[in-house]
């Protein structure tokens, strides 16, 4: 696995995903970042979203990317699944930071309004908000609502992404962005996916944002794929489709 991004031309944008047919369709999906630009190109849907305030509190309809990260973030993810229904939950406004109280809310709101799946290209490596985490996880595993997180950063173990209920996500640079792969571990099974989010037009790769946020959107997009063909079912199946979709994937490359 290489350790930073290679030099190799863009692989086509379009093309054939996992779970062959598979659009989205009547998944909900949440998208926890800086918003979306839903004029952009690339954003072919948004059904609605809110903007998780300073002090905590949810202003709804407030959702506008002035950062452009969750745009295309959003855009990674409906690349793969353009059907389903999306809603920006903003929680970074001038900058990609925000409080971990915020971002609790934020899951809070998801779980409460029955989202389906929930992207988190985000997270924080500090331990004393695992608690607090976990209790959110909980309520998302009751709920059936199926949290899609990054694993680590910078190789620091990342919450909620690293803790057990989460679709948890690691970044291979050597993944083409139409396929995942998957590693069961002692805690649990990794999925990595590519860090690159989809090519802009002009703007050559190296130049482009690329990192674990856009390998968490695109297994994201490939989690509401295997939702659609699941019909939503619980998280144990949808786990079961995208480990032997993976094993699938890795077979034809050999």
């Amino acid at each position: 696995m290489a350790s930073h991004p290679p030099l190799v031309p863009d692989e086509e944008e379009a093309g054939c995903f996992p779970f062959s047919g598979a659009a989205g369709r009547g998944v909900r999906v949440a998208v926890i970042d800086s918003g979306v630009n839903p004029r952009h190109p690339h954003i072919a849907r948004v059904a609605g979203g809110v903007c998780v305030q300073a002090d905590g509190t949810i202003k709804e309809g407030d959702y506008i990317d002035r950062l452009g990260h969750g745009t295309a973030v959003m855009a990674a993810i409906q690349e793969k699944a353009p059907a389903a229904d999306y809603f920006a939950v903003k929680v970074f406004e001038t900058a990609l930071r925000t409080k971990a109280v915020n971002l609790l809310a934020a899951l809070d709101w998801c779980i409460e309004q029955e989202m389906d799946v929930v992207n988190l290209s985000l997270g924080t490596t500090n331990q004393a908000h695992a608690e607090g985490f976990a209790r959110a996880v909980a309520n998302a595993e009751e709920t059936g609502t199926l949290l899609v997180a990054a694993r680590e950063i910078e190789g620091q173990l990342c919450y909620p992404g690293c803790l057990p209920g989460v679709f948890s996500v690691g970044l291979d640079w050597s993944c083409p962005r139409n396929c995942f792969r998957c590693e069961h571990q002692r805690d649990g099974t990794a999925y990595y996916a590519s860090g690159y989010p989809r090519s802009a037009p002009g703007v050559p790769r190296s130049r482009n944002v690329q990192g674990i946020s856009f390998a968490v959107a695109n297994m994201t997009g490939f989690v509401v794929r295997a939702c659609e063909v699941q019909g939503r079912q619980e998280r144990g199946l949808i786990r079961a489709a995208l480990s032997a979709t993976a094993a699938r994937l890795l077979s034809k490359t050999r």
